[in-house]
């Protein structure tokens, strides 16, 4: 499959918390950094996402902030 979106980071899963509606899923990219992810359940089942699946993430943005 291929898309548009060019910031892409290889992970694993390391977390997998479903809610009422939407669940969160943390994802180890290495050097000490996770991603978090809010997902429907829906895309949760379809993925069938647990904890040590290799993912990709994948980040498309119009706004991305930084703080320091």
């Amino acid at each position: 499959m291929k898309i548009s979106a060019r910031n892409q980071f290889a992970g694993t899963v390391t977390a997998v918390h479903p809610g009422a509606v939407n669940a969160t899923i943390k994802v180890d990219i290495g050097h000490g950094n996770t991603v978090t992810s809010s997902i429907t359940n829906e895309a949760l089942d379809d993925l069938g996402l647990a904890p040590g699946d290799a993912v990709t993430v994948i980040v498309k943005a119009s706004d991305v902030m930084i703080g320091k």
